[in-house]
């Protein structure tokens, strides 16, 4: 094969890259920001393990939900509902719902207090401006033109990487850190642990990418659902492969330099608990100036307006296909008003947290940490629907994909448990 086929494949193979690369942005969303900042905040270098642990478990279980939509040309809750009771489905995506809209709500109001934090005023403002931003892109703009602007979106996320190159750092002691991290097991440290996971190994991105794979099919003239078309599997599968470990790599990576920086600003400066997002910009800027105080409030409102979309747009996926509702970004609000309609719910309850007496940097915290609950159940319906040839035919999650995703699903509620456990 020629170079220039080569060259050609590689440029072929870069424009296809859409649902893992969003996914994976779409993970470091202001909930995760949060909780990676109060991990780096309160223990230091001892959390950054996490990061590596957790980027083999993610790419896993990422990749068996774009199995699924690519394979059955479903998403995964119509999937759950082939599967599992209509009860057993209802109760998991309301879950999902209920996680998705406090999310939702953290999210908008941190994004309103960043942009406060950058002009001095107007929280609320910008926090529903924010919100009709989202809504309005995701009701009026056709997915094909939309996913575009996601993927520029995610370039807002290199700033916590430019945070670091304006701070000294010992790497020795970080490479020591992340392979030996010192932790005792406290409530304290066990709640940290559940909201890292639940951040990075979020519900909300399974139903994502899963339908995403599923919309980018049905926009393709020349692809098809795999089961159907099983000619196409060698260079679909490998493309989601690629796609996935590149967004994952490129989220877990974000965090870990997330936690980074406030390990060595504000856990090195005594400051071990993020109450606002004024705090732990307050404390970047003295130590390590005024770019990382732009910085901060540029990554709050970049990821932001890219994860509020997939939020609403994932219990929408998720509602709407398991009552069997027309679905998809692609369609116009007068050909999916159910689908819509639970976006714009889903906003417009999110909303209401700007309003409450939470604090959004609180508020992102705590959601991290019930997603971290409600991933268990959810996961594990997923990887038995993984498993199922009645499901997938004969493409069923390969073995060694099978006890990856077992096994983040292991982790997932062992650290559950043990939070539970360590608070009785």
């Amino acid at each position: 094969m020629s170079l220039a086929t080569h060259r050609v494949r590689r440029a072929a193979l870069f424009r296809r890259l859409g649902p893992g690369l969003i996914t994976g942005a779409a993970d470091d969303d202001p909930s995760g920001i949060a909780t990676y900042s109060q991990a780096g905040a309160q223990f230091g270098l001892n959390m950054l393990w996490s990061m590596p642990f957790l980027y083999p478990l993610v790419s896993s279980i990422q990749i068996i939900s774009a199995r699924i939509g690519r394979v059955t040309g479903h998403g995964l809750a119509a999937n759950l509902r082939r599967v599992f009771p209509a009860p057993v489905v209802l109760v998991l995506v309301s879950l999902l719902f209920i996680a998705n809209t406090i999310n939702i709500g953290a999210d908008l109001a941190a994004m309103g207090a960043a942009a406060e934090l950058t002009l001095g005023w107007g929280r609320h403002v910008f926090t529903v401006l924010f919100a009709v931003i989202s809504l309005s892109l995701q009701v009026l703009v056709p997915y094909h033109r939309y996913v575009r602007f996601l993927k520029w979106l995610t370039l807002a996320l290199f700033a916590y990487v430019g945070v670091v190159l304006t701070v000294r750092i010992d790497w020795g002691e970080v490479a020591v850190r992340t392979v030996t991290p010192h932790l005792v097991l406290t409530g304290a440290t066990a709640t940290v642990i559940v909201a890292v996971f639940g951040t990075t190994i979020s519900p909300y991105l399974l139903f994502w990418q899963a339908s995403e794979e599923v919309e980018d099919d049905e926009a393709d003239p020349t692809t098809d659902p795999l089961i159907d078309h099983p000619e196409q599997a060698p260079q679909e599968l490998s493309r989601i492969r690629w796609d996935t470990y590149l967004g994952m790599a490129f989220a877990n990576l974000v965090a870990f330099f997330i936690m980074l920086t406030t390990a060595v600003t504000l856990h090195a400066a005594g400051q071990t608990d993020i109450q606002t997002s004024a705090d732990a910009a307050a404390a970047l800027r003295p130590i390590a100036g005024d770019l990382a105080f732009a910085l901060f409030s540029l990554g709050i409102i970049g990821t932001g307006l890219l994860a509020v979309p997939v939020l609403a747009g994932s219990a929408a996926y998720a509602i709407c296909e398991s009552q069997g509702w027309r679905i998809g970004l692609e369609h116009k609000p007068r050909e999916a008003v159910g689908f819509y309609s639970v976006i714009g719910l889903a906003v417009l309850i999110g909303l209401a947290v700007d309003y409450s007496p939470l604090d959004p940097i609180r508020a992102l915290f705590w959601s991290a940490v019930l997603n971290g609950v409600i991933s268990v159940p959810l996961m594990a319906a997923m990887m038995i629907v993984a498993s199922r040839r009645d499901a997938m035919g004969a493409f069923v999650a390969p073995l060694a994909l099978r006890i990856l995703g077992w096994v983040a699903t292991a982790c997932m509620a062992a650290a559950a448990i043990a939070m539970f456990t360590a608070w009785r």
